[in-house]
């Protein structure tokens, strides 16, 4: 059975393992963090940020300061594809986001249907809805 953990990311509770829902990439165990099997690029954060008033003549300039903060990018190394984004002081571990209780998701998942793609609720049209 897989169980879908995030966008981009599922738990085969046979093998244990992190797989990429794009690719079917095995990422590593699912008893690590699934960040250790992904590419990472360390990015400067005014590429995405651009400085708003010229930084030649001010000190700040509403873009992150890359002495202070990363961009860091999470790609699966079989298809590319970005499966998660951090922000962290520069030279800090990767962020510890998930730690899946393994033997629970097997019990959760012991009597129900693999669930293959996410469940999308009813579409929402505007002027619809709550009229408080």
């Amino acid at each position: 059975m897989k169980v879908l953990m995030t966008e981009y990311l599922r738990i085969d509770l046979e093998s244990e393992n992190w797989e990429c829902r794009v690719c079917n990439h095995v990422v590593g165990p699912a008893t690590r963090g699934y960040k250790e099997g992904m590419l990472v690029h360390d990015r400067d954060p005014r590429e995405i940020h651009p400085p708003i008033i010229d930084p030649d003549k001010y000190r700040f300039t509403f873009s992150p300061d890359p002495e202070w903060v990363r961009i860091l990018e999470y790609y699966c190394p079989s298809c590319g594809t970005m499966v998660e984004t951090e922000y962290a002081v520069p030279g800090h571990p990767p962020l510890h986001d998930m730690e899946p209780d393994l033997p629970a998701l097997k019990a959760q998942w012991s009597t129900r249907d693999e669930v293959k793609e996410p469940v999308i609720g009813p579409a929402v049209e505007a002027g619809q809805g709550h009229n408080h």
